[in-house]
């Protein structure tokens, strides 16, 4: 194994982890008053943790994307500067002897999380075990969310935690990546037939349903359960991630015209039969019916992203708190993007999405580089994954769609999230990888 200079990544890191140390600097100035560092161990420990990560990439020989690694340093940087500088007591974890705080608790889950996606992204050269395996993938991924209907317990009305001893982990993080691989496995397997057999249903053409069914009773399934734990931006997002992989395998613009008379269909029964779903579009058309009560978290977001205004408040200088109470509950989860808009303006605010952009250019141009159907159906499904719950939370936090509670990837609070998305960025860093020796060996 041999040494691989990773210039472009070393140079794209080199900025960002600059700037955390700064922002968490500027951070204590504004809210001590005094011309001090403050702590800056989380700062530095951030650092680290993608200097470790780079070097750790170097020395394996690893010659995947250059651009991924830094795209999630920037994300991360601006996720953990601003769950800094909230209350530290909104989160936190106390156990095994441990008694840290919001910001601490992220450092260590993104410490286990690049632990995953360097053992992923260094170890995982044969996909064998993925592609080979899907059923049994699916199999697991069935068995989460069982296990989360009958074990899990409720917050804010939805049903997505289950206790592990001393913490808490939320299943569904890890089903939409065992779902997308079952998913790129059974594309790949049977692309060539749902591409040249179809049946036509007048002027619409649909697959032969022999083909398409095993697929489609695990997918209802899977969205029929979700749909049961009142978790509907995960519903949402393994839907527009089903369709997107669909159309990746096949082409077929009918097949995702099938899939959008379906949601609609689907979204108005949903919105006939159960009241939470009613509720949320309700809340979502109008807001200010009911400001004090179900509408109090997306008037106070809107408020916030209006003082934000084009340049911000500034770090450390939003409304977050008044009278010792926070002004949008839950703002280290649901709607960290309205805090940084609030204090970046709109100008962070279109920074942040355009790292989120380069992460899912950079995972479709693997997917497109891929040597096989299977790695790059799977890497665009992780991207899509990623990208889509990014604007799915995004699109909630300005009223674009309904609010939903899902994560903001490397950026909002939360374990289970930040692990999973690290287990997508290894998987895509293997893609890369077995991409680029397969150039250089043909080169050779």
């Amino acid at each position: 194994m041999r040494l691989t200079w990773r210039g472009a990544e070393f140079r794209l890191l080199l900025p960002i982890l600059l700037l955390v140390p700064l922002g968490f600097l500027v951070t204590n100035i504004a809210l001590t008053g005094a011309l001090e560092t403050g702590d800056m161990t989380l700062a530095v420990g951030f650092v680290a943790l993608f200097v470790v990560a780079h070097v750790v990439l170097v020395a394996s020989g690893h010659r995947g994307d250059q651009l991924i690694l830094p795209a999630v340093g920037a994300l991360g940087g601006i996720g953990i500067i601003m769950l800094n500088r909230l209350p530290q007591d909104l989160a936190g974890t106390s156990a095994f002897g441990l008694e840290l705080g919001m910001a601490a608790t992220q450092l260590l889950w993104f410490a286990v999380g690049m632990i995953v996606m360097l053992a992923i992204a260094v170890g995982l050269r044969d996909d064998g075990i993925l592609r080979h395996y899907k059923y049994s993938w699916a199999a697991i991924g069935i068995a989460l969310l069982a296990a989360t209907l009958v074990l899990g317990y409720e917050v804010n009305g939805a049903r997505l935690w289950i206790d592990l001893g001393p913490v808490s982990v939320q299943p569904g993080e890890l089903l939409k990546i065992v779902l997308v691989v079952f998913i790129a496995g059974y594309l790949a397997e049977t692309r060539t037939l749902l591409t040249s057999a179809r049946m036509r249903i007048g002027f619409l053409s649909i697959p032969p349903l022999p083909y398409f069914l095993p697929m489609l009773v695990l997918f209802a399934a899977v969205m029929l359960i979700v749909v049961v734990l009142n978790d509907l931006g995960t519903a949402l997002l393994f839907f527009g991630t089903f369709l997107t992989m669909l159309f990746v395998a096949t082409g077929r613009r009918s097949y995702v015209l099938i899939g959008l008379i379906l949601f609609v269909a689907g979204a108005w029964v949903a919105y006939q039969l159960f009241g939470h779903v009613q509720a949320r579009v309700d809340v979502w058309l109008d807001p200010f019916a009911d400001p004090l009560g179900a509408g109090f978290q997306p008037v106070r977001a809107i408020y916030a992203l209006g003082r934000g205004g084009v340049f911000g408040e500034g770090l450390g200088q939003g409304l977050v708190t008044l009278g010792g109470s926070l002004t949008i509950p839950f703002v280290h989860t649901d709607f960290i993007f309205t805090a940084i808009a609030e204090e970046l303006g709109l100008l962070g605010a279109f920074a942040l999405l355009g790292f989120a952009m380069i992460l899912v250019f950079r995972g479709l141009r693997i997917a497109a580089l891929a040597r096989d159907d299977f790695g790059a159906l799977l890497a665009a499904g992780l991207t899509a994954s990623l990208g889509l719950q990014t604007l799915i939370i995004i699109g909630g936090n300005t009223k674009l769609i309904p609010l939903t509670g899902i994560t903001l990837p490397f950026v909002s609070y939360g374990g289970s999230s930040v692990v999973a998305s690290f287990i997508m960025i290894g998987l895509l860093l293997a893609i890369s990888h077995r991409s680029g020796s397969a150039d250089e060996e043909a080169a050779g």
